[in-house]
């Protein structure tokens, strides 16, 4: 890695002046090959107090560095620092990454549309997860347009890729703002009718990677039902209240509060790794999500989108065997995934909102991370 001094501007709400600190971009190169004819490369962004280094490789974020209540920076994005990594495989395969064309699971592999059948690839205990075996994140993104705060990427995904219908084109554009924000896009239309539900994958630690448990950030989530899941976690197809349950994040509670409940859907999940569905007006308005709080770093995040749902994961088989981009492991409950989504395995719940796209439609969602900082209270 290369250290670069970076500057941190002044927050409204942190009591420091003109704060700097050292940051630990990592090097270019550990990222520079060739996949399928592209070139694989990592980019650097900037706005407002936040640094975040991106590959095309799967449209992975691979750092994201900001300041903490004193102005001291952490990567609060688990990673890791070299693309050998991530295309081995070694431990967590989603990490950063873009995941489609359909995030989450899709019960026994299959689905029907319009009558017929789709089979996938099982690559997740008999059943279907992120896409299958390939997806969007082991693919390599051509990239159309970068600039100091923003990159566009584009694919294509081709008819029959793991199993899924039509011919199939993504853009997605990450951005950063002065707002200090980490906006998401996507677009995406189709030949023939498919299924899609795309999501970002980000894993993040506000103390930073690897400095311990994620049990003590206080969570709220504005949803009042969420959607069952069996052992395997694939919906039962059921709308459960979170009315007295573990699952009731409508106000502010540490997520280690009540994650070691006897309580059959925690038992099913090894802790939280459900969709909420969340509680709005309309659809297709941008609203809060949710909001996420580290007292210890005072760094926190609200999410907001333009879907209908969200699955929340706390962690639970990270076991601390394999470490990220700077050597320490990532253990048990120390990463977290907020990831702005349709319902997972729609195609197969009459029950649930559709998830089909048609050639005369386009796919748009919209997921933005707002960071923020709070002050020692006293």
């Amino acid at each position: 890695m290369k250290k670069a001094i970076l500057a941190a501007a002044v927050l409204t709400m942190v009591a420091c002046t003109d704060k700097r600190t050292e940051i630990e971009l990592i090097e270019a190169e550990n990222f520079s090959t060739v996949i399928d004819d592209i070139p694989v490369t990592l980019i650097t962004l900037e706005a407002g107090d936040l640094v975040m280094q991106v590959t095309n490789y799967g449209a992975r974020v691979v750092s994201l560095w900001m300041p903490d209540r004193n102005g001291n920076y952490a990567d609060i994005e688990i990673g890791y620092g070299n693309i050998g990594r991530y295309i081995d495989n070694t431990g967590e395969r989603y990490l950063g990454a873009a995941v489609g064309p359909y995030a989450n699971r899709i019960g026994n592999g299959r689905f029907t549309l319009d009558g017929k059948e789709y089979v996938l690839p099982q690559n997740n205990n008999g059943h279907t997860l992120h896409g299958g075996t390939l997806g969007i994140d082991r693919i390599v993104w051509r990239i159309a347009h970068v600039d100091q705060n923003s990159i566009t990427f584009t694919c294509t995904l081709p008819d029959g890729q793991d199993g899924f219908p039509g011919n199939r084109t993504i853009e997605m554009r990450y951005t950063l703002t002065p707002d200090n924000e980490f906006i998401v896009t996507y677009t995406a239309t189709t030949d023939a009718p498919t299924v899609m539900n795309l999501s970002h994958h980000s894993f993040f630690n506000l103390k930073g990677e690897g400095n311990g448990t994620v049990l003590d950030n206080i969570l709220t989530i504005n949803a009042s039902r969420t959607t069952p899941i069996d052992e395997y976690l694939i919906p039962t197809g059921e709308i459960a209240s979170v009315e007295g349950t573990p699952f009731d994040f409508r106000t502010p509670r540490a997520i280690g509060e009540r994650i070691s409940d006897d309580n059959v859907q925690l038992r099913n999940g090894n802790g939280y790794d459900h969709n909420w569905i969340i509680d709005r007006d309309n659809d297709g308005e941008i609203v809060k999500f949710a909001d996420l709080y580290d007292p210890t770093s005072g760094r926190g995040i609200e999410v907001w989108s333009d879907q209908i749902a969200m699955q929340f994961y706390s962690g639970n088989f990270f076991d601390g065997s394999y470490g990220g981009k700077y050597g320490k492991p990532i253990g048990y409950r120390e990463a977290l995934a907020l990831e702005t989504q349709r319902y997972p395995d729609s195609p197969n719940h009459e029950n649930f909102p559709s998830c089909t796209l048609r050639p005369d439609e386009v796919y748009k969602h919209t997921c933005i991370y707002k960071f923020y900082i709070k002050r020692q209270t006293k």
